[in-house]
């Protein structure tokens, strides 16, 4: 039985609907946010994968202050998927392994785990029977579904216990792996295997590690938190821009004479070594006055496409990561114009590359329910064909191949015995 295109879009529009009405509580600022932060990321990566080294120049001041703006997008991320996600997981009645979001979020954890692989698997090289050493470097997707299976950890380990225990451990392990950050980031970590030690050290050439990262995620997940349980309060809006700004002041401009301070007072070295490369801290700042921002902004947040390109991240990141960098052929934007646009092209290929690669996703996502069952299809029919293809011809082939096999093993086991 087929199903025209025009009856499975009725279908998802009306699903879409219903679940919209049931999503009112939705916090349409975090969405807002989430849209900001990978439009950043699209500009970002084509402006740093393309823009000549002739043209990166730190005393000028267009560039100093892009690259500063650049570097609070990959924060900003973290902290948000930390946040949507624990806000998503503590607002149901239930608690613990009962909690059926526990089971989704394990299905997402490890779904961007597998994208995050697949994104780096290049099939030419499988047709070598090579994988690339690329392939197992860390990436965004990697550590974002590894933090949402470490924020689930967390989770089910103190939820039912105490109900300051979940979010004071959420702030403590983001407080312990930032602090921590000078030591743990020397070692290379090579008693592990390469592919999980690249998720601990970027010596194997890793763009992110799960850690300090998932601090950055747990905080968002402490935020959610603080969210959930004051959602009722009156003045819940004006009290959080005013202490997200005061938090966010504070960690830029006063977090570095604080553990200045704390080393005179306790001698510890580690105080010492964040006052001299305090980004995470600050970093953290620059998240908070991002918070209060678009808190502040958040009735002119309620826009549909912004809300649309907020809810459609994974797939923008897909796209994108395809057309730049050439996922599964190597044939991306990045292999051809490496290091080589002046910014008179670099700064509008890139406006033209977000909103291309945005209204590629958009369209995906509108005609997603259609595109799968399409390619279900296709792979039915292919299954299908094959199975008629060794029931009738393949079998003796097959035959054969296993013969020749056996031949073969049988013949490499005489010579490693003799």
């Amino acid at each position: 039985m087929k199903t025209s295109k025009a009856t499975v879009l009725q279908v998802y529009r009306v699903y879409i609907k219903v679940n919209m009405g049931a999503n009112n509580l939705r916090l349409y600022f975090i969405d807002a946010i989430r849209a900001w932060a990978i439009l950043m990321m699209l500009q970002g990566h084509f402006v740093d994968g393309l823009l000549d080294n002739a043209f990166r120049d730190n005393s000028n001041m267009v560039y100093a202050v892009w690259k500063y703006f650049r570097g609070v997008t990959a924060p900003v991320f973290f902290t948000v998927s930390g946040f949507i996600f624990t806000y998503l997981l503590i607002k149901g009645k239930e608690i613990g392994i009962n909690n059926p979001r526990v089971k989704k979020g394990i299905k997402r954890g490890l779904q961007l785990l597998a994208i995050g692989y697949l994104l780096r698997l290049n099939f030419f090289g499988l047709l070598k029977g090579q994988i690339y050493g690329s392939f197992y470097l860390v990436d965004v997707l990697h550590c974002i579904g590894l933090s949402i299976l470490g924020i689930i950890g967390i989770y089910l380990l103190t939820i039912s216990r105490n109900k300051y225990l979940f979010p004071g451990v959420l702030m403590v392990t983001t407080l312990v792996l930032f602090v921590l950050e000078p030591n743990y980031k020397q070692y290379a970590h090579h008693y592990l295997p390469q592919m999980v030690a690249n998720y601990l050290t970027k010596a194997n050439g890793s763009v992110f590690t799960i850690i300090p990262w998932f601090g950055y995620a747990s905080i968002g997940a402490f935020m959610s938190v603080l969210f959930n349980r004051f959602k009722d309060f009156k003045y819940l809006y004006p009290a959080a821009i005013v202490s997200f700004t005061m938090v966010g002041i504070g960690l830029m401009f006063y977090s570095s004479g604080f553990f200045l301070k704390l080393y005179n007072w306790t001698g510890m070295l580690v105080f010492s070594k964040v006052y001299f490369n305090n980004y995470l801290f600050i970093r953290l700042g620059d998240v908070s006055l991002v918070f209060a921002v678009f808190m502040l902004f958040r009735k002119f947040m309620g826009n549909g496409s912004i809300l649309k390109i907020g809810q459609s991240t994974l797939s923008i990141y897909v796209i994108h990561y395809i057309i730049l960098y050439g996922s599964f052929t190597g044939l991306g934007l990045y292999y051809f114009l490496n290091h080589s646009l002046s910014p008179t092209i670099v700064i509008p290929g890139a406006l033209a590359f977000m909103i291309a690669t945005t209204l590629l996703a958009l369209q995906y996502e509108r005609n997603k329910v259609y595109i799968k069952l399409q390619l279900s299809s296709v792979v039915r029919a292919v299954q299908q064909k094959g199975e008629a293809w060794l029931n009738q011809e393949g079998q003796p082939l097959l035959k054969a191949f296993l013969l020749k096999s056996k031949l073969t093993l049988m013949r490499l086991f005489r010579m490693v015995k003799n």
